[in-house]
């Protein structure tokens, strides 16, 4: 049963993220993924804190919105995000393990190897974390499990005034389970990258785009290097990347997701919300990890 999105007793923020968190153990600069039985070697390395509600809530304080994560989180991770002035609502009991990934990536590719950990206990924890606050835009960033419940949820928040995005990340699963059309139809802003919309919507290149022109409210595709795409209705913007020399892309779509939110909650025009993401999300590759590079207000170009 829900419980009712009202009586809030927190005030009100500019933007909530709600999903997974992950500690992130990224191996940098490989020569190629590994073979069968070989083992390779690097001098770079880093730790760090992960998962696309914990990025793009740190991209979006560091921008200057008012954030707030739901999640489940290392003790580590909590601390990292009260040092960005973050808020923090975390739903991992102590005696639960936090979930860790582990990143092999090299100039052109990435594996990923996880351990989801209290991540697989998470959304049933949600809706009664969410009920109890307040923003004026929330992200979710996690793929659901149960399409129906959400799309209740995001109808309930709509009745209250606030917007949506989602970012599901990839889960070939996800486009047959139950009520998922919907889910789509019902939230603000689908956010997805390139390979993620042509797996949701069944189909490439104009097929894919007339998808979701008829199925979303507003779709953004991020392109990587070729920049980000903003399909809605009769809209169909597009905006392209700075070049940087990328360390490791881990987290560049989130920390995109953190820049586009930030702009479009600050109430900038259509192509400067992508612009200002692919700014954000080019930055974040300048070092391993998705945080360390995430850039200030006051470096926005």
């Amino acid at each position: 049963m829900l419980r009712p999105l009202y009586n809030v007793r927190v005030p009100r923020i500019d933007l909530l993220t709600v999903g997974e968190a992950f500690q992130d153990l990224i191996f940098v600069g490989l020569p190629h993924q590994p073979r069968s039985g070989e083992e390779l070697k690097t001098a770079r390395f880093t730790a760090t804190i992960g998962g696309g509600a914990v990025i793009t809530a740190t991209a979006a304080a560091r921008l200057g919105l008012g954030v707030e994560v739901v999640s489940g989180l290392s003790d580590e991770a909590a601390r990292g995000l009260r040092l960005e002035r973050v808020r923090v609502v975390n739903l991992r009991r102590r005696s639960e393990p936090h979930a860790i990934t582990v990143a092999l990536s090299t100039a052109r590719d990435r594996s990923f190897v996880t351990f989801n950990g209290v991540n697989d206990r998470l959304q049933p924890r949600l809706p009664a974390a969410l009920a109890r606050r307040s923003a004026v835009h929330v992200h979710f960033a996690f793929s659901p499990d149960d399409c129906q419940r959400w799309t209740r949820i995001l109808d309930r928040l709509r009745a209250r005034g606030t917007t949506t995005s989602w970012d599901f990340g990839w889960n070939p699963a996800l486009r047959g389970r139950p009520g998922f059309g919907r889910l789509v139809g019902s939230v603000d802003f689908v956010l997805l990258n390139e390979a993620e919309s042509v797996l949701y919507a069944r189909a490439r290149g104009d097929g894919a785009i007339a998808h979701w022109r008829r199925s979303a409210r507003n779709t953004v595709v991020k392109l990587g290097r070729r920049g980000s795409r903003w399909i809605a209705g009769g809209r169909d913007l597009s905006a392209p990347a700075p070049r940087v020399r990328a360390v490791d892309t881990t987290g560049a779509g989130d920390a995109f997701n953190g820049g586009f939110l930030f702009a479009l909650l600050r109430g900038y025009p259509a192509r400067e919300c992508l612009r200002i993401g692919n700014f954000v999300g080019a930055r974040s590759t300048l070092a391993a990890g998705g945080i360390d590079a995430l850039p200030r207000r006051r470096e926005l170009p």
